[in-house]
């Protein structure tokens, strides 16, 4: 069986993986994202190193990363949560849950908020490989800033986004002598993170848990746009929403409810991930698999 190389580049992490012609990850060696040289000659030793020690031959490897980007000549293009990465020149299958759809979107809510697009069973990547950069749609004038923008998408519904809100909110009640579950002195401010936060909202601290519905609230108006634009039939978010979807979904679909078409929302299902870490790497692989078949 043929054995292939998938590297994904995050923001926050990257992870080369070796799998198999049904994109089943074998090993996966996970590091952080530091600037462009060490971090792609880490992924060239990590790489090597599988490739060595695979069973079997090692037929061609696929990369999954943020966009901007140029996918057909292979260059990463300054993404925004990929500071110091310009113009690196690092050189299809579905499963998981979008499994079965023709049209579909896959939303990351991580360190960031990006959209691939499935529309009629292609992967849809724009005039110049930037299509799906949700992220960067301003949904409020005034707000948290992410993708370089205040009041965006990725502002709101992301890592980062939430620990700016959670922030906010926290100095708020420490300003006023008081304190909240995820952050009780100021020395704890700058540790707060949207997984710190979360945890104190499933403890019931009600500060939290309306940190979290404040962000299903805007995570439903941004997918309202995406529900009326591109009629899609499920929307499969990762990440965050994979791991406290009962924190976000009844704002979400509240919000939903009061803003999309209904005959667009009731064909569309919001449904988490499946894959978990292994996401990008599964991506990766496949893109691998695919060059591997069309060659």
């Amino acid at each position: 069986m043929a054995r292939y190389i998938g590297i994904d580049v995050g923001g926050t992490k990257c992870a080369v993986s070796l799998g198999n012609e049904n994109a089943e990850v074998l090993k996966t060696v996970r590091f952080p994202t530091e600037g462009p040289e060490e971090t792609v000659a880490r992924i060239l030793d990590e790489a090597e190193a599988l490739i060595r020690g695979s069973d079997e031959p090692v037929r061609t490897a696929g990369i999954s990363c943020g966009s901007p980007l140029d996918p057909k000549r292979g260059i990463i293009q300054s993404p925004p949560n990929l500071p110091g990465w310009d113009n690196i020149e690092i050189v299809r299958i579905k499963f998981g849950a979008g499994r079965g759809c023709e049209n579909m979107v896959f939303l990351t809510f991580g360190t960031g908020m990006g959209a691939g697009l499935i529309l009629d069973g292609r992967l849809y990547n724009g005039a110049n490989g930037n299509a799906g950069e949700v992220g960067h749609m301003r949904l409020e004038r005034f707000g948290p800033v992410g993708y370089g923008k205040q009041g965006s998408f990725e502002g709101f519904a992301s890592g980062g986004g939430i620990a700016q809100i959670a922030r906010t909110a926290a100095v708020e009640k420490l300003q006023r002598g008081g304190s909240v579950g995820y952050c009780r002195s100021w020395e704890e401010l700058d540790s707060v993170n949207a997984k710190t936060v979360a945890q104190a909202a499933e403890a019931g601290d009600e500060t939290a848990v309306r940190v979290y519905r404040q962000v299903g609230e805007m995570l439903g108006r941004g997918l309202s746009v995406l529900v009326d634009v591109i009629n899609p039939e499920r929307i499969v978010i990762g990440s965050i929403f994979q791991r406290s979807a009962e924190l976000l979904r009844e704002p979400m679909e509240r919000v939903m409810r009061q803003e999309c078409l209904p005959f667009s929302l009731d064909v569309c299902e919001i449904v988490p991930a499946e894959l978990g870490d292994d996401i990008g790497n599964r991506a990766a692989l496949s893109l691998a698999i695919s060059i591997d078949r069309e060659a």
